[in-house]
């Protein structure tokens, strides 16, 4: 079993916060991709959807998650089953933002509202 060293984990930045990649299918060659988000006060990620299941444990912090057409607020210690093919978005809480660690199988595809696929993100490859 291959050990994934810190120092190789993968960072990758958007607007709405920083993913770093623990292991994935060009992390470690496995079958998941593990990665932990942290997302500053108040930032949003896009309204947007997943061809797979992603779950979400949020480690510090709290957030606002919009599935599927409900809103659900998440406060540290909390997990969420995100079903494929439910719009989804998460927005950090306004007073530290959060960290979750969440994983995907490997190669899910990031889907648009409007049903253009988007491709796999860079935490997931």
């Amino acid at each position: 079993m291959p050990v994934i060293r810190h120092a190789q984990c993968r960072r990758s930045e958007t607007p709405a916060g920083v993913m770093t990649t623990f292991a994935s299918p060009t992390l470690g060659g496995a079958s998941r991709a593990v990665w932990r988000v942290d997302a500053t006060p108040g930032m949003s990620g896009p309204l947007h959807d997943f061809d797979a299941e992603q779950i979400w444990t949020f480690l510090a912090g709290s957030a606002t998650v919009e599935l599927g057409g409900e809103t659900f607020a998440v406060a540290t210690g909390d997990t969420v089953v995100m079903p494929p093919s439910t719009p989804r978005r998460v927005t950090a809480g306004d007073g530290a933002g959060f960290t979750a660690v969440v994983t995907a199988p490997a190669g899910a595809k990031a889907v648009l509202p409007d049903g253009t696929v988007h491709g796999v993100p860079p935490w997931i490859a």
